[in-house]
């Protein structure tokens, strides 16, 4: 139970959606006010508790405990036992999470938009809460990072800068930016945002902002003298910067941490760089917090040493890196669920009025939309009759063009089939004469790779319900497809339905587990398949002759259909750059339209496609990268991913709602200047000059009219 001291102690936390944050000062919990959230001092200890609503209904919460470089020991130990007890008020129900200075987990991170800030010092430095209006300030912060920034506290000296970086020069009534020759225009723009939030939150929005391009320090003079005046004259050239190469790991080489199975098992991982004191006690400290959880005496404990985990504990990880393993895929692992996704009947106004229909039913539009089908042959292509559209052989390879209208707009798909039997030399030049298709529309297609067997709920829909591939299984014309297997009962399954073509008759096997809708839709398909009369079969009334046809009775997948839902997996997004000199990928948690940085790769997993977005301004390396860690991220996934699963390709500027509807909020218009000049004037129904003459309520109503909203 919970002694009154400690519920006097939560008594004032609150269970609304939103974050909270408290320091640890002489062993006690201190709330810290909304204005001091992003800052942290480097000689304390940090409770965080963010409380989320999740869609439809319930909330979930994380519990961090932050630890700064320069905390004693006794402030991180009062830290955890808060945590714990904390953990307790709110019904055990949040996720504990350690934080250390400098390795901050994402999710940590996101609760920060604008960045963190770690300052110098802590509660023995006389810090109570950070103070509005306050101009006695001098500081300088080194800045790093593009998507998740951090801000420190360094010298204030010349000698703290580096030609890479960006450093803000924080003279409480003024705040001097100063970007780094060889920084980027993403890492400039978040750096602005983060002075501009120590403005208005620390100085309420009373200081100026001054800007000075590093490589071009002579466009500021007055600026730079006001730096020279407080750094003095600097001499000699600006070292390089030295690109932050530490991995992204789950686990900090230099601590130890305990992993909860849910009361179960506890598992103690203890890191190869940790103090012998903390490798010693890490037993004590998971009998302690058995203890401390209520958790039975009898919970079981495991202890292992970084480089030799157990499977077990490598499986409670959504993604684990060997030492050695160059690509990064991710350092978080969260549970979620999302709502079941009924297959039920839509119109395609529906669809681009909802993109998160569009997301979960995998359909961009109804599949009315224009089809082209090409054949690789000699490795070139060659079109095929349209008679014959829907008809694939499983040695070949095929490319599909689809196009399709939105507010008059025309969007292209760009499958590319690849028949299990093909050949590496057709596969490589499906991929290749896909790329030269796709430069003859601009780079505007979508780019989908489709596996035979594992065909995307569109591209089945697109042919109406009579794809062939030389059993018949499917409800509609959705997601009806027929594919050719041996002439043998082994191939025979009861869920599903069959064509047994012979030279004298055509069977129609219908299978006791098959529903009423695959009958209707088998029977459509074999109508397709061929004009002869079908003689209908039913499973277990099969003539002598049917069997016969097939070489003989033998054993067949005869168990009743499981009614087995796919496990509900939330979709996970990661950034793929080598802006550090070094191909990474990192995960964003809590993800949002604005993540997608226009100068990198992105991969957006949602488990049962794999997609990328590719920025205008990526580089052809990390393109490439991104496309071989696809599959290197399907093949170590620790739940057995298939190594099949379509892999889409999306340029920016032509998203589809299959992917736009797994972004909450998504604005078309963001990157509506991606638009030619004639694709605007034709969208919008003016020219781009003309448009902005108008007024914005104006602008605003045609944008609506266009789909740009």
């Amino acid at each position: 139970m919970m002694s009154d001291d400690n519920q006097d102690t939560f008594r004032n936390v609150s269970q609304k959606p939103g974050l909270q944050i408290w320091t640890i000062n002489n062993m006690q919990m201190v709330p810290v006010p909304a204005q001091g959230f992003g800052n942290f001092f480097e000689g304390d200890c940090y409770i965080v508790l963010y409380i989320s609503q999740n869609k439809g209904s319930g909330q979930s919460a994380d519990v961090h405990y932050w630890i700064g470089n320069s905390s004693s020991q006794d402030e991180q130990g009062a830290a955890a036992i808060y945590v714990t007890q904390l953990d307790e008020h709110l019904g055990g129900s949040p996720v504990q999470h350690r934080e250390v200075q400098g390795n901050e987990s994402p999710r940590f991170r996101s609760y920060f938009k604008n960045g963190l800030i770690y300052k110098k010092g802590g509660v023995a430095s006389g810090f109570q809460h950070v103070e509005t209006n306050v101009y006695n300030v001098l500081r300088l912060l080194h800045v790093k990072g593009r998507k998740h920034v951090t801000a420190a506290e360094v010298e204030l000296s010349w000698n703290s800068f580096n030609n890479g970086d960006i450093f803000l020069l924080d003279m409480g009534k003024a705040i001097v930016q100063w970007n780094g020759p060889q920084s980027n225009r993403r890492e400039k723009l978040k750096a602005v945002l983060l002075a501009q939030d120590i403005r208005d939150r620390e100085r309420g929005g009373r200081a100026q902002i001054g800007l000075v391009e590093g490589g071009d320090e002579q466009d500021s003079p007055e600026l730079m003298k006001v730096m020279m005046a407080v750094l003095g004259q600097r001499t000699g050239q600006l070292k390089d910067a030295t690109p932050d190469d530490k991995p992204d790991h789950v686990q900090n080489t230099n601590d130890c941490y305990i992993a909860d199975q849910r009361g179960s098992c506890v598992m103690v991982w203890k890191g190869k760089q940790a103090s012998k004191e903390e490798r010693k006690e890490a037993l004590n400290r998971a009998v302690g917090y058995i203890k401390a959880k209520n958790y039975p005496p009898s919970t079981s404990v495991e202890v292992m040493t970084e480089g030799g985990e157990s499977a077990m504990f490598k499986h409670l990880f959504k993604s684990w890196r060997e030492k050695g393993q160059t690509q990064g895929l991710g350092t978080t692992y969260s549970v979620g669920k999302i709502a079941k996704v009924d297959q039920v009947k839509f119109d395609v106004m529906e669809l681009h009025a909802r993109p998160e229909l569009a997301a979960q039913q995998r359909m961009v539009d109804d599949a009315s939309g224009d089809v082209k089908v090409w054949r690789i042959e000699d490795l070139e292509v060659a079109e095929v009759n349209p008679n014959t559209y829907g008809q694939f052989y499983g040695g070949d390879c095929y490319l599909v063009l689809y196009t399709y209208e939105i507010s008059n707009r025309r969007h292209y798909i760009l499958y590319m089939w690849q028949g299990r039997h093909a050949t590496k030399d057709e596969v490589t030049a499906c991929a290749y004469q896909a790329v030269n298709i796709d430069n003859k529309y601009n780079g505007a297609p979508v780019q989908v790779r489709v596996v035979m067997g594992k065909e995307p709920r569109h591209f089945l829909a697109i042919f109406k319900g009579k794809l062939i591939i030389f059993e018949v299984r499917g409800t509609n014309e959705l997601n009806t497809k027929s594919t050719e297997v041996l002439a043998r009962a082994a191939s025979l399954n009861t869920n599903d339905v069959f064509l047994l073509k012979t030279n004298h008759m055509c069977y129609l096997w219908y299978g006791k587990g098959c529903s009423g809708d695959e009958r209707v839709m088998g029977r459509a398909m074999s109508d397709v398949l061929s004009k002869q009369d079908k003689q209908v079969v039913m499973e277990g009334q099969e003539p002598a002759e049917f069997w016969v046809a097939l070489g003989g009775k033998a054993p067949y997948a005869c168990d009743k259909r499981l009614q087995v839902e796919e496990p509900p997996h939330s979709p996970r997004l990661f950034e793929c750059s080598n802006q550090v000199g070094q191909f990474r990928m990192t995960e964003v948690d809590d993800y949002a339209q604005s993540d997608l940085d226009e100068e990198d790769v992105m991969l957006l997993d949602t488990w049962e496609e794999i997609f990328f977005w590719v920025g205008n301004l990526a580089n052809q390396y990390e393109t490439k990268e991104a496309w071989n860690s696809a599959q290197e991220y399907l093949r170590t996934h620790p739940a057995g991913r298939d190594l099949d699963t379509p892999i889409i390709i999306v340029k920016q500027g032509y998203e589809p709602p299959t992917f736009t509807g797994w972004f909450n909020a998504w604005d078309t218009h963001k990157w509506s200047d991606t638009l030619s000049d004639l694709e605007f004037e034709n969208l919008v129904g003016t020219t781009r000059s003309a448009f902005k003459r108008l007024p914005s309520w104006r602008q605003t109503d045609l944008k609506k009219k266009a789909g740009l909203f």
